[in-house]
């Protein structure tokens, strides 16, 4: 018994509980996650002390395959919880050859894993530094995108640290393999999404208004209440980055699109007129008692918050034309 527990003793602290810090990280990092999920599927903002979240978070860059980047995220984080956990699922006395597998196995999951997402998230602090924090200095920092950030790489040194590896060599030729695929599969899934940007910023340098392109087509219902809401001084106020804004254009297409009272509120959006944002800004926020966000629809001296359905559109103007709206009332 003795001699059990002064084993026990020569372990580091670390290496007893590293399994269970990597499970709190990962719990922690799932609760961070879910959180831009939920704010994203409900289309609500997450709160934040600056504007860096909303930029961040509405970007091109917070959509993976067509899906929030934070489902990704969130499901990365409970494998890693899952992983970390599941050896405590069986008795070491009374099975102990499989828990000695279980660990054995998911410590290479938890390795691997843990490299994956620190090379992930890597990628994506350079991302933020470049295309916000540059531009917008502490106004593009997203700070629950530094939390996971920060998640990541918690995980992935005590991963490093937190057991005895026995072959240094195979770990490190593991790590290397892991995460080279891993910044292969990043640079190719946003290759697209760079080559978008760097459009942007073209037509942006030019003096244009650097957006996404409006893939649906208008009907003429859509048209028609375009050219309603401009001739009746209604106001969307909107940024070129924000998907909620880009969302509201899909429903009137792009043919309505060019019809659209549209003020450009972002810096960097060739034809924004800040003052003019600065403005309603104040006056929002003192009618609705809520942040100033996009898109935000100005209409009869009242605002409206987030992307808006055509007909609750063509309801608070007192339109009358055709409801058939193609793209969705």
């Amino acid at each position: 018994m003795s001699s059990l527990l002064n084993r026990r003793r020569n372990v580091p602290w670390i290496h007893r509980w590293s399994r269970q810090i990597i499970g709190a990280i990962a719990v922690a990092g799932a609760a961070n996650t879910a959180y831009l999920l939920v704010n994203k599927l409900s289309k609500t903002v997450a709160a934040c002390p600056t504007n860096g979240c909303e930029r961040v978070l509405e970007s091109p860059y917070a959509t993976v395959l067509g899906l929030p980047l934070s489902l990704f995220g969130l499901l990365a984080y409970i494998g890693m919880a899952v992983f970390a956990f599941a050896p405590f699922l069986v008795n070491p006395e009374t099975n102990k050859p499989l828990r000695l597998n279980i660990e054995k196995l998911t410590w290479w999951f938890l390795f691997i894993g843990a490299t994956a997402m620190t090379v992930f998230s890597g990628y994506l602090m350079y991302i933020m530094t470049s295309q916000f924090v540059s531009k917008f200095g502490v106004e593009g920092i997203c700070y629950y995108c530094v939390a996971s950030a920060i998640f990541a790489f918690a995980m992935f040194a005590v991963s490093l640290i937190g057991r005895d590896w026995s072959d240094l060599g195979q770990l490190l030729f593991t790590g290397a393999i892991a995460a080279m695929i891993t910044l292969i599969a990043t640079l190719a899934i946003y290759a697209p999404t760079n080559a978008q940007i760097a459009g942007q910023a073209q037509v942006s340098q030019q003096g244009g208004t650097p957006t996404i392109p409006v893939v649906n087509t208008s009907s003429a219902a859509e048209i028609e209440l375009a050219k309603y809401l401009k001739q009746s001084g209604a106001k969307m106020y909107g940024a070129y980055w924000c998907s909620h804004c880009h969302d509201q254009k899909e429903l009137f297409g792009k043919e309505a699109v060019k019809e659209l009272p549209y003020v450009e509120c972002a810096e960097a959006g060739g034809t924004s007129i800040i003052d003019q944002c600065k403005q309603v800004a104040t006056r929002v926020e003192e009618q609705t008692k809520q942040p100033f966000g996009f898109p935000t629809w100005e209409i009869n001296g009242k605002f409206y918050s987030g992307t808006q359905s055509l007909t609750d559109l063509a309801k608070n103007t007192g339109y009358q034309g055709p409801l058939n709206f193609k793209n969705g009332a």
